[in-house]
């Protein structure tokens, strides 16, 4: 089992940064991929981004990318996302996710775990 807890979600201001962190625990943290998803109200869930377990490649939405930064600290069970350039569009729960395997990490019926969400919002 692992536990993933979400944290640094606000309200934001349009243009403005948030970074979200989301902490694991339980198995061995640096062998899961790791991915951040999203959920507006009245729409589906979204990948947004996704990091390799070692941290070797990263994957993003083509919505958020050049703004959006996903990073881990294997040391720290930790993966953040740095959120940058905010606009309203961003408005929703962000939700980290752990996956036992780097493929197809932008689907996410593939992931094992998640958190239990974050909300951003961001303000016109």
């Amino acid at each position: 089992q692992v536990q993933l807890v979400e944290s640094g979600g606000g309200l934001v201001q349009t243009g403005g940064s948030l970074r979200l962190s989301c902490a694991a625990s339980g198995r061995t943290f640096s062998s899961y991929a790791m991915g951040w998803f999203r959920q507006a109200p009245g729409k589906e869930r979204e990948f947004v981004s996704a990091i390799t377990w070692s941290g070797g490649n990263s994957y993003y939405a083509n919505s958020v990318k050049g703004r959006f930064t996903i990073s881990r600290d294997n040391a720290k069970n930790t993966v953040y996302l740095q959120m940058n350039s905010l606009i309203p569009e961003d408005t929703a729960v962000y939700y980290c996710a752990a996956r036992g395997s780097s493929y197809r990490l932008t689907d996410s019926l593939n992931y094992d775990y998640w958190g239990q969400g974050t909300q951003v919002t961001v303000s016109s």
